[in-house]
């Protein structure tokens, strides 16, 4: 019996998989303390004068109790702040602490270095189109028909 094809949303969630484990596993070998794939993806979509919670859970496209669950510890490792939004009395934004920005920059300067070990197994060339593959206007998702 052979093993049907892996489609590929299913290739892609195991590429995020391979960069997630390998980021999670470098940043506790340097040190840091170790954090969830979802506090790290709170990480990649805050802006720098400060998110809230509710566009963070949009962005990141979990419950608004998933990302506060989030925010809640990494601002309890002392990476993320609250802050009040000058824009809106009933909201505070969420922005990174001096700590939490070093951490992030690591975290950054990492996945560099997982691109390129990734680069040295599957060629430059490949990872250079994928890179731009994935950039590229994709447009709003469709509603097609399979035949």
């Amino acid at each position: 019996m052979t093993t049907p094809a892996r489609n590929l949303p299913q290739l892609l969630i195991e590429a995020k998989r391979w960069f997630d484990e390998a980021l999670q596993e470098s940043m506790r070998a340097a040190g840091e303390q170790p954090v969830t794939a979802a506090q790290g993806a709170v990480f990649a979509t805050l802006d720098d004068e400060g998110t809230t919670i509710a566009e963070l859970a949009r962005r990141i496209g979990v419950t608004r109790q998933t990302a506060h669950q989030a925010v809640h510890g990494l601002i309890g490792m002392g990476l993320l702040e609250q802050i009040p939004d000058p824009a809106s009395a009933r909201n505070r934004l969420i922005r990174t602490t001096a700590e939490g920005a070093r951490v992030h920059r690591r975290a950054l300067a990492t996945l560099d270095v997982l691109e390129d070990h990734l680069a040295g197994r599957i060629g430059r060339d490949a990872t250079t189109c994928l890179r731009e593959a994935l950039a590229a206007p994709w447009g709003d998702p469709p509603a097609v028909r399979a035949p």
